[in-house]
């Protein structure tokens, strides 16, 4: 059967080499099977999650997905991940660095225990800027007008009343893309972040003890306002157009992709600060 020529709409991404760091599951998975459906030549999806990650990359394209065990916190793997890409695929177009790991027991200030904060700070922060250094140092070597997008969260640009490790190292996040932007400009190279809302995941169902998608809907639904529930695809979109030409002029966004969260909360401390002086 002859192949059928993809849709200009699916060629976002042609002959565009990538690497998704938390590839095996949830946005990183989803945002993968975007990149090769919008065709690019190479999709190396790196976890450390290993035998999910292979079955991932085989069920998305064995011949033009790859897998690589990388730690993020490990400097040396996230440099041999990159050297290895470029060494099989000749460049390194996209970096999508996506790893990441929530708070482990929702810690304030007050009961913060500072071990677990560094574990989530090596992977959510320190992680990501080996990524960006890494694949920054790889496009510039190549003379590639590379793409970088890092995932951060809408926790990242506000206070909560928990997981200050998490919130912490979210900030920091896109600290580091509107850094990484300014200096790489001159290069060709794009670097920016997409913020998530609250994502309707099997994972989100186990956290929040859910008995099925019904009630996990209703619930997602609460931190949006727009109807529905907010999914990896709709993830997975901003991120491939922030990795496609369509966003050539776009460098140092976060992006939030929240169905409207941030603005309802900025809405309501207008509210209430002009409640406080009316």
């Amino acid at each position: 059967m002859t192949d059928l020529v993809p849709p200009p709409f699916q060629s976002k991404l042609h002959g565009k080499v990538a690497i998704v760091t938390g590839g095996a599951s949830g946005i990183g998975e989803a945002t993968a099977r975007h990149f090769i459906n919008h065709g690019a030549r190479a999709v190396v999806i790196a976890d450390v999650l290993d035998e999910k990650g292979r079955n991932v990359a085989v069920s998305i394209c064995s011949d033009r997905c790859a897998y690589i065990h990388c730690d993020v916190s490990d400097e040396d793997q996230v440099k041999s991940l990159v050297e290895l890409t470029v060494s099989k695929y000749g460049r390194l177009d996209i970096m999508f660095s996506n790893a990441g790991i929530p708070s482990s027991d929702g810690q304030t200030v007050l009961d913060m225990d500072m071990s677990k904060l560094d574990k989530v700070y090596a992977i959510n922060a320190r992680g990501m800027a080996a990524c960006v250094k890494h694949a920054a140092r790889a496009m510039k070597e190549g003379g590639v007008r590379g793409r970088i997008i890092c995932t951060a969260s809408v926790l990242a640009t506000r206070g909560f009343w928990a997981s200050t490790d998490y919130v912490m190292a979210k900030h920091a996040v896109v600290g580091l893309v509107r850094s990484a932007s300014l200096q790489l400009a001159g290069d060709g190279i794009r670097v920016n972040s997409v913020s998530p809302g609250m994502v309707g995941t099997p994972l989100t169902m186990v956290r929040w003890g859910l008995k099925d998608e019904e009630e996990m809907e209703k619930m997602v639904e609460k931190f949006s306002m727009l109807k529905g529930m907010l999914r990896e695809k709709h993830v997975a979109d901003a991120v491939t157009f922030l990795a496609s030409d369509e966003s050539e002029f776009v460098t140092g966004l976060d992006l939030a992709v929240d169905g409207g969260f941030i603005a309802r909360q900025v809405n309501h401390d207008m509210y209430g600060f002009f409640f406080f002086l009316f």
